[in-house]
């Protein structure tokens, strides 16, 4: 009984210790989106249409800069380890760009945003890869990935939380002295390096089961042939553009639809709180009825939560915090379960290729992320002009205008959301092809020698699994 405990008790202590840098590191993304335009703009005192133009510039540099980052911390083999070095060195680079980005002085100006905001992009894109890909290879059963996607996810939504409080309990409405932003800066200058030598100090770096090195092309063409990434790239898409239309929207739609604007951050703190009480949840359910079909499910009732939302309007709060808890626990589903599914995806592909590339896909993971974002945003903002929604001037909102709105931010949403669930229903990889996958690669690599050109299906992964052992035990 004792040795089993402290092993679960040691198994814990790494996993909190892994998901630790996952807070500071949520805690810088959300304010650089949110909280930096306008602190820019109104305290800083930069023209707001250069410091869009800068920040629009610096997202299309970091969209760029993931695929490179991504290639790079798959083939730099390093003695030791190339998610655990990788990561590490990018740290520095992270936690001061951050701390020059959130504490400016009074006279910065559009290049001092144009420089650290550059290096914080590829900074933050150098620590993120190397960590998730990081935390994909740690475990290699399909139960034990759900499990350190939640710890990593739970502390991402706790950073999230933080970063939801500390910039107003400090204030924004100044550039001298200690402000809100200045409280995110100190934050991630201490915890970000503190929890990254404590990672790094305490959890593993995974066995690289690779067995061959592939060029450029040829890893583009196993990225391509593996279907169960396209499925899960796709539905994954989807699910974000889903989500992300509420997310651009939330903030109108409290304060216009049902004039609440006082009740904007309560209950944005209470949705990413009732996240945070999802993951577990998510889990647990994954194990019981696999993760892709967990996920479907959370999905499904997320749409008729949605449902009812279109119909709210002026004073219905009551009724607008219950969707917000519901729909913020669901939100636990939805970062805890697709990532390790991905995990999972990029077994089928070691499999096949002979090169376990955790960087490549989850750099295309990032891709999407973004790409999500900035549909959501080109689609519902031009709608709502349309509509006539401005709240310049203090002029009476129409009706059209706010109808259009509840449309927007509810039912819009449902459409990708039903197709990413018509897409992952019969997702292949579920915990017996994964448990295949992984007897394959490890017999393979055991042998020291690479994998047939030819794609190894899911099904198919259980004979090339016994061959392998077969050739073991000879």
């Amino acid at each position: 009984m004792g040795k089993p405990d402290k092993r679960l008790s040691e198994h814990v202590v790494t996993l909190l210790c892994y998901a630790l840098p996952a807070i500071p590191l949520a805690a810088v993304a959300l304010p650089l989106y949110v909280v930096v335009p306008t602190f820019y703009a109104e305290n800083v005192g930069l023209p707001i249409a250069a410091v869009g133009t800068v920040l629009l510039l610096i997202r299309l540099f970091d969209a760029a800069s993931d695929p490179l980052i991504g290639w790079l911390c798959d083939r730099v083999f390093i003695r030791s380890g190339r998610r655990r070095t990788f990561f590490l060195i990018s740290v520095p680079l992270t936690a001061l760009a951050a701390f020059m980005v959130f504490w400016p002085p009074s006279d910065a100006g559009v290049g001092y945003l144009a420089l650290w905001g550059a290096l914080l992009s590829v900074g933050y894109t150098g620590t993120l890869l190397p960590y998730t890909a990081w935390g994909a290879e740690l475990a290699t059963d399909y139960r034990g990935r759900s499990v350190v996607s939640a710890f990593r996810e739970g502390a991402t939504l706790i950073g999230t939380l933080i970063a939801v409080v500390l910039p107003f309990a400090f204030g924004l409405d100044r550039i001298d002295g200690f402000h809100g932003l200045a409280a995110v800066a100190v934050l991630t200058a201490v915890l970000l390096p503190a929890a990254g030598v404590l990672a790094v100090k305490t959890v593993p770096e995974p066995v690289n089961r690779s067995t061959t090195r592939l060029s450029l092309p040829d890893s583009l063409r196993f990225v391509i042939r593996n279907g169960p990434f396209a499925r899960l790239i796709v539905a994954f898409l989807l699910n974000s553009f889903g989500n992300a239309i509420p997310a651009t929207l939330f903030l109108y739609f409290v304060s216009e639809r049902l004039d609440a604007a006082e009740l904007r951050g309560p209950l944005l703190f209470l949705y990413f709180l009732c996240g945070i009480l999802g993951v577990p949840l998510a889990v647990w359910l994954a194990s019981k009825a696999g993760k892709h079909r967990t996920w479907c499910g959370a999905m499904i009732i997320a749409c008729a939560v949605f449902v009812l939302a279109g119909f709210l309007g002026a004073g219905d709060v009551v009724a607008f915090t219950l969707i917000c808890a519901a729909t913020g626990l669901l939100l636990g589903f939805d970062l805890a379960l697709p990532p390790a599914i991905q995990a999972d995806v990029i077994d089928y592909d070691t499999a096949n290729s002979g090169e376990q590339r955790s960087g490549l896909y989850f750099a295309a993971w990032g891709l999407a992320t973004k790409l999500s974002l900035a549909l959501s945003v080109g689609l519902v903002f031009p709608l709502l002009a349309w509509s006539g929604f401005d709240t310049a001037g203090g002029k009476d909102m129409p009706e059209t205008a706010l109808a259009t709105l509840s449309a927007l931010y509810a039912w819009l949403p449902i459409l990708p959301k039903a197709a990413a669930i018509a897409v992952m229903w019969n997702f292949p990889l579920g915990e017996e092809a994964q448990r295949s996958l992984r007897a394959h690669i490890d017999a393979t690599a055991g042998h020291g020698k690479a994998f047939d050109e030819e794609p190894c299906s899911p099904t198919a992964a259980v004979a090339f699994s016994r061959s392998g052992a077969d050739r073991k035990e000879t």
